[in-house]
């Protein structure tokens, strides 16, 4: 089934937890202690009360503000809880690698995927008269289940777990016809790399894509361009404001190029976008934790699923022509200036209308200070300047400091460079060991 935004998530994932009766796998990049963190914490706690092995894995740095309270009411309860991967100081390289995933799976026999963290942003209740973050998630029912099921023992074993053989899902029964394949992303391992590659060497009509942090290498836009010039309807619905204003301004750098490919591209109007999701021919779905950018589709630990369905895709194909009804496509026009020199000038982004507005939103703090970056750095007129223009204020303001604080600035500078140094030493014959 799929699942449209926070409420309509939640509601399918606190029915999950409600009704396992062996043993519950929880997994999530971030767990907030809001309201929405407290509702799923108190019907974890529920559930391991009744007897129910409840397993709560997440990352450290995802979850870093994450209350300590949170923590000790679920352990407290008979919960075992795991973080994932914990922050450690001269461990540079094995810090990058996070655990991105986005499950809660029970008895091994029915789950819920997608690219929702667990936080009040997907629901709306920060602040009176919000609305939910656009997010995607499915349900999956019966051998697929049990697949997801067993990623979780994997990633619950390296943060040092263990799962009693009676708690690992065995043989399910199958349900429905859609044939669902499970792709487990490992750092260096290129899974939903590749696969989204092949998506877009293999599609014939259309290849549309919904995604959080654009930020593609360079091979995967190559592929994209490649099938837009061959014909097939490329489609990038990408969030017009985002919570992270620095990816949302890198995702424009490649703008053109995509464009003069035939690829279109449209920014979302509303709430923050935060689904990572793709549909192709009106076959083949893609969702899960994995966004179109080098940290997850190489560095990190991800959770995705592609369902081969005709219903589910053309369901997917709906609610993508809903998303870029309230979106702005974006489109290049001619430099405004005298003729010789427009023609000469590289064309500027615009946009065009959405046809449908988008309902009345009150933003919250967060997303107020999100949007006041992007307005700043909106003041660039190009993303390339939007990106640079800070590192060169960040470089002249230490320049500054050494200046007018130069012991002070010294002192602080030779600690990092200490920090830095014994971090990599300790890496470097780390890695000779394992030779």
């Amino acid at each position: 089934d799929l699942l449209i935004d926070g409420p309509d998530a939640y509601r399918r994932m606190l029915d999950v937890i409600a009704q396992a009766s062996r043993w519950l796998h929880f997994e999530n990049y971030i767990i907030r202690s809001d309201a929405v963190g407290w509702r799923f914490a108190e019907l974890l706690a529920a559930r391991a009360r009744a007897g129910v092995h409840v397993r709560v894995l997440y990352d450290s740095i995802g979850s870093l503000s994450t209350a300590r309270k949170l923590w000790r009411f679920l352990r407290e309860a008979g919960v075992e809880v795991r973080a994932f991967n914990p922050i450690r100081l001269l461990d540079l390289v094995g810090n990058i690698s996070r655990n991105h995933r986005k499950l809660v799976v029970a008895d091994g026999s029915r789950a819920v995927i997608g690219g929702l963290c667990i936080g009040c942003e997907w629901t709306g209740e920060e602040v009176i008269g919000g609305q939910p973050w656009r997010d995607t998630a499915v349900e999956i029912a019966g051998p697929a289940a049990a697949v997801l099921d067993q990623a979780f023992v994997e990633t619950w074993q390296l943060a040092g777990g263990r799962v009693p053989d009676d708690d690992v899902a065995g043989r399910v029964a199958p349900q429905g016809t859609a044939e669902v394949r499970v792709m487990s992303g490992e750092p260096g391992r290129e899974r939903v790399y590749r696969l989204i590659e092949l998506l877009a060497v293999g599609s014939t009509a259309r290849l549309w894509i919904t995604d959080a942090y654009l930020m593609a290498p360079p091979r995967l836009f190559q592929a994209l361009r490649d099938a837009a010039r061959d014909g097939v309807d490329v489609r990038l619905l990408v969030p017009g404001s985002s919570d992270l204003p620095l990816v949302r301004n890198l995702s424009r750098i490649g703008y053109r190029d995509l464009l003069r490919s035939g690829i279109r591209i449209y920014e979302w109007d509303g709430p923050m976008l935060h689904a990572k999701t793709i549909v192709a021919d009106g076959r083949w779905t893609r969702v899960g934790s994995s966004n179109l950018n080098p940290s997850s589709l190489l560095g990190n630990y991800e959770l995705d699923v592609l369902i081969e369905d005709r219903a589910l895709s053309e369901a997917m194909e709906r609610q993508f022509r809903l998303d870029i009804a309230r979106s702005r496509e974006v489109t290049r026009r001619p430099v405004r200036a005298p003729g010789r020199i427009s023609a000469a000038l590289p064309t500027a982004l615009t946009h065009q209308p959405p046809d449908t507005r988008p309902a009345a939103h009150r933003r919250s703090r967060r997303e107020v200070r999100r949007r006041a970056a992007l307005a700043l750095r909106a003041l660039a007129s190009s993303a390339r300047r939007s990106v640079f223009l800070p590192l060169s204020v960040t470089f002249v303001s230490l320049g500054l400091l050494f200046f007018t604080l130069p012991r002070f600035t010294a002192y602080a500078f030779g600690v990092v460079c200490a920090w830095l140094a014994i971090a990599a030493a300790r890496e470097a014959f780390r890695r000779r060991a394992d030779r």
